[in-house]
């Protein structure tokens, strides 16, 4: 079963991955990154400026065929379908539920303070629970 977490009322979502995908890094977890195309160019700047003296190895991937670097690189920032070897833990940024949830052994929701944006998260929230999924709140 796939463990869901949403970290609920975050004031700064990019800031908040950043620190997610550093701390997978260094515990050598790989991980998908699923957001619109912009937030995922924000998240790719962050990455790159987020921390003065740390680099955190991530790679834009979209679609097939993968460059030959995504075997070797641990955060995976997806522009567009899932690939089949897709890393099994999802940071989810935008507003849709993963449609294949089982692909995942760990799903990472999170979710802005912003009205619009909590109010998604909410109706994941239910779309998970009705999938029986396990889910875990964390608030900010």
């Amino acid at each position: 079963m796939t463990a869901v977490e949403f970290h609920t009322g975050v004031a700064d979502p990019l800031a908040f991955a950043c620190r997610l995908l550093r701390k997978a890094y260094r515990q050598g977890v790989r991980v998908a990154v699923t957001a619109p195309a912009p937030v995922l160019a924000a998240l790719d700047q962050a990455l790159w400026t987020f921390e003065a003296r740390e680099f955190v190895p991530h790679l834009r991937v979209g679609g097939a065929p993968l460059p030959a670097a995504a075997a070797r690189t641990p955060i995976w920032l997806l522009d567009g379908g899932l690939p089949a070897d897709a890393p099994p833990v999802l940071i989810n940024l935008g507003a849709d539920a993963p449609a294949d949830l089982g692909r995942f052994t760990r799903v990472i929701e999170v979710v802005s303070a912003e009205p619009e944006l909590h109010q998604q998260g909410r109706a994941r929230w239910r779309d998970y629970m009705s999938r029986g999924a396990s889910v875990v709140h964390h608030k900010a």
